[in-house]
């Protein structure tokens, strides 16, 4: 275990947690809404600390980022907890897990990373559950990482107070953040927490690193055109044209039974997304092809992606028929291949 980095202690032995906006008040022996914030003697300590239940080398397109480094792998890690109860959980056996996993030190980690470099590896990618529920493992881990000349990834539903982001941030280089829905209500009933907080996260985000948004839209729940209207819009005026934006299809998970998502919902969708921003795909919807980078000016296919293999048509950065340049962030050491 280790003590909670952000965390107010009290007179009263009832410290209040203050990683994220829950400000969770935690009695002696009992833990935060996220599970693995422990009071022990008036102290906050974090129990899932180095526990690392899933490992595994992942394709970037996984995650999914499709405009960082594209067609290259990231070590990719997780363990228990999540400050929201999503009734639609896709990873709600990982979060919920009581299994201890395997403890793995922060340069430990960042030396197997090290280690898969000669299979295209770029660094570590922070998932599965909620990483910022593993802040402190993550803050060092990606500290050490960052030192080693490595990228850190952080797959996450941005739910999170700001001094614990800014402490983090310097050492992020790219985000896939779950904007959930656009309203308060479908934040509250259905994922217990807030929007607000996460706009703010991916609004801070963007101008420290490299930002992508995955929304799972859900049968009659987040779905109708007015809102995704909403998050396009939202998208378009905080974040800028260029952010690519994933449209996930639902399907019946953990506790909602709710009907996958129409393909004519994910089609109409994307038109309206596309009508603002340049990069706009459709997860779960193989049927739709809608994982393909296409140039904004001219419509070409410039990445086509098969699964999770990406084949390039590139000129560098540039669109083979009208020379647009596509919003890509690559190393020319790393460059993608075509």
């Amino acid at each position: 275990m280790k003590e909670v980095a952000f965390y107010q202690a009290r007179e009263d032995g009832i410290p209040r947690c203050e990683v994220c906006p829950h400000y969770c008040m935690i009695k002696e022996g009992e833990r935060g809404r996220c599970r693995v914030r422990e009071n022990i003697d008036g102290r906050l300590y974090a129990t899932n600390y180095g526990r690392v239940l899933s490992l595994s080398l992942d394709p970037i397109e996984k995650k999914p980022l499709y405009h960082f480094y594209p067609d290259t792998n990231i070590l990719s890690l997780g363990t228990v907890g999540c400050n929201f109860d999503c009734g639609f959980c896709q990873n709600w056996s990982l979060v919920h897990s009581e299994m201890e996993g395997s403890y793995v030190p922060p340069a430990e980690m960042v030396a197997k990373a090290k280690e898969w470099q000669g299979n295209n590896n770029i660094g570590l990618a922070y998932t599965y559950s909620e990483p910022l529920m593993w802040y402190e493992y993550v803050l060092e881990t990606a500290e050490l990482a960052d030192l080693a000349g490595l990228k850190n990834v952080l797959v996450t539903n941005g739910f999170i107070n700001l001094q614990p982001f800014l402490t983090l941030l310097p050492f992020i280089h790219a985000l896939n953040i779950d904007i959930k829905g656009f309203t308060r209500e479908y934040y509250q009933d259905i994922c217990g927490g807030r929007l607000e907080p996460v706009l703010k996260t991916a609004e801070l985000a963007k101008k420290h690193a490299h930002v992508e948004i995955t929304t799972l839209l859900v049968t009659d729940l987040n779905d109708s055109r007015e809102e995704i209207e909403q998050l396009v819009h939202w998208i378009y005026n905080s974040l800028g044209a260029d952010t690519p934006l994933h449209l996930s299809r639902y399907f019946p998970q953990y506790k909602m039974e709710r009907p996958a998502t129409s393909l004519e919902t994910m089609e109409m969708a994307r038109d309206i997304a596309q009508q603002k921003l340049k990069y706009v795909y459709l997860g779960n919807a193989w049927e739709l092809e809608g994982s393909n980078t296409l140039c904004p000016q001219c419509g070409q296919m410039v990445i086509k992606r098969q699964g999770f293999r990406t084949v390039n048509s590139l000129q560098g950065e540039q669109c083979p028929t009208c020379g647009e340049k596509i919003a890509l962030v690559v190393d020319e050491k790393m460059s993608i291949r075509p």
